[in-house]
């Protein structure tokens, strides 16, 4: 299995083989858009293509360690809450290193995070610097496993937005695949690598926040531990390696000890803070802890961006079909 690091949002982020299928350019090659651009192997923010950033599979004590996941999808539960027994760096083996011991963390905080498919309806309210609020509705899909997923985040309102879509096809070996549906003018378009930074929809998320990332495009180090919000955590930065394209040179991540939960993300380019993403609200769904609420800063603009989660439900049945362009045009 590959391994997956994903940049949370909503997490922001379709197969299926369609005859007769427009063909797309994707980074040096062609790909018809209804054909099939995922391996078969499972696997989940968000991607925004968003899945609830922020999930940790509940484990009870008894239960058999299963096998780390290697995808990572950054947007993970928040507050301190109990999930099982924590799996130690240390216990488990791994040598006392801080980049091994931070990979290992990364990868029990995606092994807690497992599911098959997942559906919220959400809301995001953006704060202004005068604090002006913009609100916008939207019910989001997503479909396979960590770094190999297909997600589809549909706007409900208010009415100029509603029928406007995004389907994100996420992979493991490089950057993931992104079009925007506009029903209004009754096309999509392709949204291409350089236009990744862009804001997404005039929140404080951008096109790569939406991401699944694969662990392997990542270098991890242990930095310490911090107390957040009453929380005992780790400080693990991430930084991409040179075949790894990305707005940031790097990131912090605070992980909690007692349950592997992401509490929050930090962005950085070069000595600069980009943007701040904050996970609350955690509840137990269906057996993961998710944060219920996540709260993304721009720095620079001194804007905020607040996503809340409605109506979730994971491992729903769910087929390749809907994700796909001509699903995303249909069901508008």
């Amino acid at each position: 299995m590959s391994k997956s690091f994903t940049v949370l949002f909503i997490t922001i982020l379709m197969t299926v083989t369609v005859a007769g299928a427009p063909l797309l350019e994707q980074e040096g090659r062609r790909e018809a858009p209804g054909w099939s651009l995922t391996r078969n192997r499972p696997r989940l923010t968000v991607s925004l293509l968003l899945r609830p950033v922020g999930l940790a599979r509940f484990a009870p004590p008894s239960a058999p360690a299963k096998e780390a996941s290697r995808h990572y999808f950054i947007g993970a539960a928040t507050p301190p809450v109990s999930g099982g027994e924590p799996l130690s760096p240390k216990r488990s083996g791994a040598s006392n290193t801080g980049a091994q011991d931070a990979r290992q963390i990364v990868e029990e905080v995606q092994r807690r995070t497992n599911s098959g498919s997942q559906r919220y309806e959400g809301t995001i309210q953006v704060i202004d610097l005068k604090n002006k609020i913009a609100e916008k509705r939207w019910v989001f899909d997503r479909l396979g496993s960590h770094g190999s997923s297909k997600s589809i985040l549909r706007f409900t309102a208010p009415a100029e937005v509603k029928g406007v879509a995004v389907l994100i096809v996420n992979h493991p070996e490089r950057s993931s695949d992104q079009w925007m549906w506009t029903p209004a003018l009754a096309r999509d378009r392709r949204i291409a690598l350089q236009d990744r930074s862009t804001r997404f929809f005039g929140t404080d998320f951008s096109f790569e926040d939406l991401e699944e990332r694969d662990t392997n495009q990542f270098e991890y180090r242990l930095l310490g531990v911090e107390q957040y919000d009453g929380a005992t955590c780790w400080k693990i930065e991430a930084r991409p390696r040179q075949t790894k394209v990305s707005q940031y040179t790097h990131s912090y991540l605070w992980v909690t000890q007692d349950n592997y939960v992401l509490v929050q993300i930090e962005n950085y380019k070069q000595a600069d803070l980009v943007r701040r993403a904050k996970y609350r609200d955690v509840r137990n769904v269906q057996g993961f802890w998710t944060a219920h609420t996540i709260e993304m800063a721009d720095v620079k603009r001194q804007s905020r961006t607040i996503l809340k989660l409605e109506k979730l439900q994971y491992n729903l049945p769910m087929k390749d079909a809907d994700f796909t362009l001509q699903a995303l045009r249909r069901e508008s």
